[in-house]
């Protein structure tokens, strides 16, 4: 086992893109990190760079120790599991799994031991006879990690594995994959696009924008103080509101706080909103207009817009912008589409922000 870290590391292509802009974190012993973002965020090259599949313009990734920077991928005692699985569709499930260590000369007692105990960890002791195509989707995802288990490696790294997978399957393989981890208790790099794989799974979370760490830390803490409106929005479904404010309304619906003298920007997540026909002494209430309704079993998400001036009522003093609010609420039970309601959010539960949501700030 070791740890992982990454100093000032950048990637810049011909052209002069820089797709990795200088980013520091370490991944601690036995750890699960978990890197995060949308589509085109750099976190798949980053993965890459560490597993040795991208050059590293810059700064250094140290693996236990040892900057690995010019050292090939074969010689960097780590394994991969690729989103496709990377199966080989001529060999059985014994010989995909036994491959590499054939390779690297291991004996045959030393690769059978290996194979049968990664076999019995993942339950695919009855399937090492068969052939990739002969398995399930779910199946192959676990023979891809027992390849990767067989080697014993100081860290695994995941490329988005379950994003072949239909969603019921994700859930249970999921839960597979933190078990497992947790059982080897191997450092584990692991890249999605899903916010809820990611706080799920994360013991570090790593959210990532444009080529940057947009913030780094616990999942839960992330949530419950996104130190961004990137992160803020991302983290979460449905997303944290986000209002923008003007002073006089600051001052007003925030009772003269010093942190009202900063702030442009106010979130409210939808699960701390509450209807009720009461106002929020020292917090926020908005009246809504109901506009949708999504109803999904244990939960309502009620989508209400704040369109005062769009129907030629003006806001009344200390009043937010018009905007869509997202309020959620336990049960199936909601308003009408139409009705008017009042939502209201304590003051502790309120995050702000600057007005170009780089910067969180404490109320």
């Amino acid at each position: 086992m070791a740890n992982v870290v990454l100093r000032n590391v950048r990637k810049t292509y011909a052209g002069g893109f820089e797709a990795i802009k200088g980013i520091n974190f370490e991944v601690g012993d036995g750890q699960f990190c978990v890197l995060v973002g949308p589509s085109g965020c750099g976190k798949s090259t980053l993965l890459r760079m560490v597993a040795g599949l991208e050059t590293v313009t810059s700064g250094e990734i140290d693996i236990g120790g040892r900057i690995v920077n010019a050292i090939e991928p074969a010689d960097r005692d780590i394994a991969m599991v690729f989103q496709n699985y990377a199966l080989y569709p001529h060999m059985s499930v014994y010989n995909n799994m036994a491959y590499g260590l054939r390779n690297r000369g291991m004996p045959k007692p030393e690769i059978e031991s290996r194979v049968q105990d990664a076999a019995r960890i993942l339950e695919l002791g009855a399937m090492l006879d068969r052939k990739p195509r002969q398995l399930s989707g779910g199946q192959r995802q676990r023979v891809a990690m027992g390849r990767a288990i067989v080697r014993q490696p100081k860290v695994f790294l995941f490329d988005e594995p379950l994003s072949n997978l239909d969603a019921k399957l994700r859930i249970a393989m999921r839960v597979e994959i933190r078990k497992l981890q947790r059982r080897l208790n191997t450092t584990s790099i692991y890249v999605t696009h899903d916010q809820l794989e990611a706080m799920t799974l994360a013991d570090i979370l790593v959210v990532m924008n444009g080529g940057q760490v947009e913030q780094i830390g616990n999942p839960l803490d992330i949530y419950q103080k996104p130190a961004t409106t990137f992160v803020a929005s991302f983290i979460g479904a449905p997303p944290m509101n986000l209002l923008p404010l003007r002073s006089d309304e600051i001052k007003s619906q925030l009772e003269g706080s010093a942190a009202a003298n900063e702030a442009g920007l106010l979130g409210i997540r939808p699960e701390d909103l509450v209807i009720s026909s009461d106002s929020a002494a020292g917090g926020i209430a908005l009246d809504l207009t109901v506009e949708a309704i999504e109803r999904v079993g244990a939960e309502t998400f009620i989508y209400g817009s704040r369109r005062h001036e769009a129907q030629g009522v003006a806001a009344n003093p200390g009043e937010l912008p018009p905007g869509e609010v997202i309020v959620r609420i336990p049960g199936a039970i909601a308003p009408a589409i139409g009705e008017r309601i009042r939502a209201v959010a304590p003051r502790e539960k309120l995050h702000l922000f600057s007005v170009d949501g780089r910067k969180r700030i404490e109320l």
